[in-house]
């Protein structure tokens, strides 16, 4: 395994050693996937989880009324995953979909386990990276409640700009939690200043 591998971009040589490094990396496979390929669907267990090298990705629910309704997106560098699911072992209620073509590497729930427990960066990286995700999703709550649709916005397109050039208007309006007419006269409003 060279050093130009992309997974050298997630498992940092600085934060590991060459022989965690050497057991980490193969354990990865190379997955492809094309356009509308569901990674999980509701009512599975989440027995991987993939690492985004290349596409676009997004998790979504079905609401009461039949409609999908985004819960996350997904692009270079992030892991795909149902953190519940993958550690609770329980069905999911999400689904998740590739919106593009993608370029992932995936570890299956057995393999990440053996990895967790036997090399201790690895479980450290987990640790900091399952943080980061409650985190951004427990903004998100709080912000899907206490901000103006404007300021979701706003915020999602200085934290994510590639999501905004790369996907569906009424995919992100779910997200913000907003219809896709008043995403369009938000964009509208913040083009004219």
């Amino acid at each position: 395994m060279t050093n130009q591998h992309f997974l050298y971009n997630v498992f940092k040589p600085s934060d590991f050693t060459t022989d965690e490094l050497e057991t980490i990396i193969p354990k990865f496979k190379e997955v492809k996937f094309n356009k509308n390929d569901f990674f999980l669907n509701e009512g599975q267990t989440a027995n991987k989880y993939w690492l985004v090298q290349s596409g676009f990705v997004r998790s979504y629910v079905i609401d009461t009324e039949g409609n999908d309704i985004t819960t996350n997106f997904y692009s270079v560098g992030d892991i795909v995953i149902d953190w519940s699911s993958f550690f609770l072992r329980n069905p999911t209620r999400e689904n998740i979909q590739a919106l593009t073509e993608c370029v992932c590497w995936q570890l299956d729930f057995d393999t990440f386990q053996q990895l967790f427990h036997s090399i201790k960066n690895f479980r450290e990286q987990g640790r900091t990276t399952l943080v980061g995700s409650y985190f951004a999703l427990k903004n998100h709550s709080i912000s899907m409640i206490a901000d103006e649709a404007k300021d979701r916005y706003l915020r999602l397109l200085k934290e994510k700009p590639h999501l905004i050039q790369n996907i569906s208007l009424k995919q992100i309006a779910t997200y913000l939690g907003i219809t896709d007419t008043s995403l369009s006269r938000i964009r509208k409003e913040i083009a004219t200043k």
